[in-house]
């Protein structure tokens, strides 16, 4: 049993080793990877009536792209996501992308995907003891409800009011862009720290 443990941290350590000691290049192209998986978990799409912002399953993809590519290449996939989305490829949730995409109810999410997985890649790579579940999923708590939501409530509010003339009041914002999301969040959050306990070194 010893051995078998001892195999399964060496080979952890070995695999998160390569990741981080690969050339820029390659870095760039799982960076592109991680974009592509962000486009495909954002068709896992349920619709709600009252909001136009949908439950989706990309933020799963957001908080560990820094996990696994740390903040500067995290970083780099939540651009490149963003810059595909509304230049070439319709990839947001519901296959929807263009430019107006950045004009929409949910343009803040989108500029929070970035603050997020910087945030999430640089706790995890500069603290080696936060890849634990507790401390990990903590962090990507607070990268998630706040370094999303505070510039996705503020993206829908400013839309609400752009494009439909209704200044939302705190209670109604809340139902519209947070409420609904909280328990999928949650799960996707404890899901993410286990990832981090069980794939990443813990020094």
């Amino acid at each position: 049993m010893n051995l078998n443990i001892d195999n399964y941290f060496e080979l952890r350590e070995n695999i998160f080793s390569k990741i981080q000691e690969s050339n820029t290049v390659i870095k760039i192209f799982m960076a592109f990877i991680m974009a592509c998986i962000t486009g495909i978990m954002s068709q896992i799409i349920i619709p709600l009536p009252w909001t136009p912002v949908p439950i989706t399953g990309q933020t799963f993809a957001v908080l560990i792209a820094g996990l696994f590519l740390g903040r500067k290449y995290g970083v780099l996939s939540q651009i490149l996501y963003i810059l595909i989305g509304i230049t070439f490829l319709p990839w947001f949730a519901g296959m929807s992308g263009g430019i107006e995409t950045l004009l929409g109810s949910t343009a803040g999410y989108l500029i929070g995907f970035i603050f997020a997985s910087y945030f999430v890649g640089y706790i995890s790579e500069k603290y080696t003891s936060s890849r634990n579940f507790l401390k990990m999923t903590a962090t990507i708590g607070i990268a998630n409800f706040i370094l999303i939501y505070v510039p996705g409530l503020t993206g829908l509010a400013i839309w609400s009011y752009t494009t439909q003339g209704i200044l939302l009041n705190p209670v109604d914002l809340m139902m519209m862009g947070l409420v609904p999301f909280i328990i999928g969040d949650i799960f996707k959050i404890i899901s993410a720290g286990f990832i981090s306990k069980v794939f990443l070194p813990k020094n």
